[in-house]
């Protein structure tokens, strides 16, 4: 598989006429609203994750982290990208920034490439602003043992490549739903998370052509 460098990666953010939403349907649950529904009160809470980008084993990758299990969060246990809710007048990119630091002891070093569209997560009433960056230095992780029970790594190339993807029909919360997920070393990366990631996916797909 040809390797991703970062110019690919500012290329992919860059891309000014791409369809977001049929790269997100790739790896959303069906049946999934992908939009706040107009009849809902209220604003949707704002929150950022951090899609954070660096060498290892000479080849470029970011950084996932299972979280502990609360009975209060829909999310859970789950495989997400670090990030949290927005503090009052903070900017997405500061809530991600902060929020890396919090979870995995990420400390300052990282240049900011750009954003993905927001995306909208029905259960808990978010909308998430994905923020991408790079460190030209592993960082070392100290996980919050609070928040964070494992931190994976994942090559970004692995992407690109369908043997990494799995599509089941699961039942959650009653509902039958088609399931598209990441295989990530055994780890089930799925919803918003997938939906996110599928986004970066496509665009470097696009431009690879």
């Amino acid at each position: 598989m040809t390797a991703i460098h970062l110019a690919d990666v500012r290329a992919a953010l860059a891309l000014s006429d791409f369809d977001v939403g049929a790269a997100r349907r790739q790896m959303a649950p069906q049946p999934r609203p992908l939009h706040r529904v107009e009849s809902r009160p209220g604003q949707a809470r704002q929150a950022a994750v951090l899609v954070l980008l660096y060498p290892h084993q000479t080849q470029l990758s970011f950084v996932l982290i299972q979280r502990t299990q609360h009975d209060r969060d829909v999310h859970s246990g789950q495989i997400s990208l670090p990030g949290g809710s927005q503090d009052a007048g903070e900017t997405p990119v500061q809530t991600a920034l902060r929020e890396a630091h919090e979870e995995l002891g990420v400390n300052g070093g990282v240049q900011i490439l750009g954003q993905l569209d927001p995306l909208y997560i029905p259960p808990s009433d978010f909308e998430v602003h994905p923020v991408v960056g790079y460190t030209s230095v592993r960082p070392h992780w100290i996980p919050a043992e609070s928040e964070v029970v494992d931190v994976i790594e994942c090559p970004l190339k692995w992407l690109l490549d369908d043997a990494h993807k799995v599509v089941e029909d699961w039942e959650l919360r009653g509902f039958q739903l088609r399931v598209p997920w990441y295989n990530v070393d055994g780890h089930q990366v799925w919803g918003a998370t997938a939906i996110i990631l599928s986004e970066l996916e496509q665009r470097l797909r696009h431009v690879f052509g």
